[in-house]
């Protein structure tokens, strides 16, 4: 019975120890099974970074070039610094690196000492390392005979040649050349390129192995940006700017934009205070950089925080403002397209107009009111009443329908980031009848200046709202394009008819009405005055305005658009004739010419144009008086001598029809000088004399001369200043009794 019940008792075990096996036999295949197949590729990656140390290398960023194909940010060659231990075999060679490293680089050496001694042979000790420094490490080299140990590895860094020029619009990149603001960060994708790779094996201890074992997959650089900015009209508008800021005492910056009014392309977009894009971290305003270094530590890095955002921010992209008087070129477009209104159309002004029973009176900027007016001249006079009449007769479905197809509903979706949408009374368009009256002049509702000049242009180009866009092509590295930015019409928002009828009107305006300080002789220019008031108080203590002016040219067939804003301006003017308007005519007066657009005179503009100084030198007195004579010009002889040595304005400059030439007889004679009156706040008359009795030569830019309440502004060379006599001074114009 025993027995029987061992031998049971055996087989059973036998069967146990059989199952066991084949169940630990099956659990040993389905493991070897799941990692071989199903978690074979991960695993294999896993063994491969360990096995391998991957390295990135920086591609070579694409190029921004202006449509003339000036280079306007580039990648500067660079090199990143790599200490290779693995190859350091011995502590004098060990402290030589270290020393010189150290002393070339500006690094620790005790911490240099410590990564000399990792188990690799690729530990990065700096990046972005310059030329210079890049020399002097390969002499190290030489001189010391290190043949390993310390590698140079090429990289790139972003460099802005032209400074600060165009910086709010090209932006800038971070400390990885990845784009952070503007084009660069926009069209990130196209110009940041393919970085490339070093690979290193390492051994079974994890110490990385020698050069044989070592991989390079190269770089592909970016692709190259050609934009629709033109250099030269980029910085006449800068510089314009710069001046309106500083003559004005501009509080908030400035900006302007101007657009070929046909295809939509941005030639260029200025916006002042700006910053230097090779170091955008910098606050570049000096006086607000001394306040928040005033400041207590635990304020001081959010001011500069906010400084910085303020100074990269895109002004003519990224702001709302209300668009003031200048949109009443949209409403008159309006007017028009419904037959609601005609050029002999009458309004009545006696200064200021109640919208509905119980609303308060809307007033007029001339208080007494302009009486009865035709829809023409209450354009040119900028007469609220008569808008506010106008977008009655419009009615609030109309204009908001109007509103959302000139584009100002929408984003205008440009090539930059951060582009704001406007702040209308509400999403729907519903307005009460207040709301219609004061939008009927451009007031309460908040649009984007890109928007307004996008508006302009479609009045000036026939009708047809074009997509504004910055970037003209976008380039491989051998030039080819690789995508072209076509013009396009989104849609007909007016008849071509009532786009001419409007234009007429704002080139009157420019000859006769509120828009004549932005006038230039023989160029034909169309355009409208706005000053807008913001709500409230600004942080300046003092009330808000900005100071604008839109407008195109030449009025017959536009080529070209221009927008300028000044925010809070404190010079004691505040009127956009006053302010942006001078600033307005000062860009067009390079602009026009420089794009090679005729000039077609008036009669009155005809008489004043300037002649150019005859070459008198080498002339006897006689010869050079009757010379001059002859070209309209007062000659005036310095010295005793009887022939010209050299004379003031020099041969072939211009000079106003009977100016002075000052002739000089004797060497002596040229050192003699006359100091600059001031020569701003007078008449055409009163600086006319002046001039005459300082013996200079005085050229008139501004507005329409022949007008009557036309006052000097501006002059280019400073009161008390010495100049040789004979030299030209050009004294700028505007109309005093503007008010819009």
């Amino acid at each position: 019975m025993a027995k029987g019940t061992t031998v049971r008792m055996r087989h059973r075990v036998v069967v146990i120890l059989f199952v066991l096996v084949i169940f630990c036999f099956s659990l040993l295949i389905f493991r070897l099974v799941n990692l071989q197949i199903f978690q074979g590729e991960f695993f294999e990656r896993m063994a491969s970074e360990q096995q391998m140390a991957d390295t990135k290398i920086s591609a070579q960023r694409g190029t921004i070039y202006d449509r003339n194909m000036q280079p306007l940010a580039q990648s500067a060659t660079v090199w990143t610094v790599v200490l290779e231990p693995a190859y350091i075999d011995s502590d004098k060679k060990r402290e030589i690196i270290c020393n010189g490293m150290s002393e070339i680089l500006g690094l620790e050496k005790e911490k240099l000492y410590e990564l000399s001694k990792k188990r690799s042979c690729y530990t990065i000790i700096k990046k972005k390392v310059d030329s210079d420094v890049k020399d002097k490490i390969l002499q190290f080299k030489s001189e010391n005979k290190i043949a390993s140990g310390v590698r140079l590895i090429e990289d790139y860094k972003r460099y802005y040649p032209l400074g600060n020029f165009a910086s709010v619009v090209l932006g800038f990149t971070g400390a990885d050349s990845q784009g952070l603001a503007g084009i660069e960060a926009f069209y990130d994708k196209y110009l940041k390129g393919e970085p490339g790779r070093i690979l290193t094996a390492k051994n079974a201890i994890g110490t990385d192995m020698p050069f044989d074992y070592e991989q390079m997959i190269p770089t592909k650089s970016g692709c190259n940006l050609r934009l629709c900015i033109d250099e030269t009209i980029q910085r006449i508008m800068e510089k314009n700017l710069e001046e309106g800021i500083k003559n004005n005492k501009v509080k908030n910056r400035a900006a302007a934009i101007a657009m070929d009014v046909k295809t939509g392309e941005i030639l260029g977009m200025a916006v002042k205070g700006d910053f230097d894009p090779n170091e955008p971290f910098k606050i570049c305003d000096e006086e607000e950089k001394e306040t928040i270094d005033n400041l207590p530590e635990e304020e001081r890095q959010k001011a500069k925080s906010e400084a910085l955002s303020r100074q990269w921010r895109n002004k003519a992209v990224s702001d709302t403002y209300y668009p003031g008087s200048v949109f009443k070129m949209v409403t008159a477009s309006m007017g028009l397209e419904l037959d609601v209104v005609n050029e002999q159309s009458t309004f009545t002004c006696s200064g200021s107009f109640k919208p509905c029973e119980g609303a308060k009176a809307i007033g007029c900027h001339k208080r007494g009111g302009h009486g009865t007016q035709d829809f023409v001249r209450a354009l040119c006079n900028s007469c609220n009443p008569a808008f506010i009449q106008l977008g009655q007769r419009i009615g609030t479905s109309n204009f908001f329908n109007f509103y959302k197809s000139f584009g100002f509903h929408n984003k205008t979706n440009i090539d930059l980031p951060g582009e704001s949408t406007d702040l209308f009374f509400s999403a729907d368009g519903k307005m009460s009848i207040t709301d219609l009256a004061v939008a009927s002049m451009g007031q309460n509702f908040g649009i984007t200046p890109i928007q307004m000049i996008t508006a302009a242009s479609t009045i000036a180009n026939g009708g047809n709202l074009v997509q504004p866009h910055i970037v003209k092509e976008i380039l491989d590295g051998d030039g080819n394009i690789v995508k072209s930015i076509d013009p396009f019409i989104k849609r007909r928002v007016i008849s071509e008819r009532t786009a001419k009828r409007v234009t007429a009107m704002l080139y009157e305006n420019a000859v006769n009405g509120a828009a004549k300080n932005a006038y230039v002789p023989g160029y034909r220019i169309a355009g409208k005055t706005g000053t807008s008031e913001k709500i409230g108080l600004s942080t300046h203590g003092i009330k808000d305005y900005i100071s604008s002016f839109c407008g195109f040219a030449p009025y017959d067939d536009p080529k070209i658009a221009i927008l300028v804003f000044f925010d809070t301006p404190t010079g004691g003017l505040y009127y956009g004739s006053a302010v942006a308007a001078p600033a307005f005519a000062k860009m067009m007066q390079e602009i026009l010419p420089y794009m090679g657009i005729e000039k077609i005179y008036t009669e009155d503009e005809i008489k004043k144009l300037d002649a150019k100084a005859p070459d008198v030198i080498g002339k006897t007195v006689n010869e050079a008086k009757n010379s001059i004579s002859e070209n309209y010009l007062s000659p005036v002889v310095i010295g005793n001598g009887e022939k010209v040595i050299s004379q003031m304005p020099l041969p072939n400059e211009q000079i106003p029809k009977g100016g002075t030439v000052v002739i000089y007889t004797e060497n002596k004679g040229e050192e003699s000088t006359v100091k600059v009156p001031k020569l701003i706040g007078l008449s055409v008359a009163q600086v006319n004399k002046l001039a005459i009795n300082s013996n200079i030569n005085v050229k008139f830019s501004g507005t329409d001369l022949t007008q009557s309440g036309v006052i000097s502004a501006t002059q280019s060379i400073p009161e008390g200043t010495e100049v040789k006599p004979g030299t030209t001074v050009t004294v700028g114009f505007m109309h005093k009794e503007n008010s819009t």
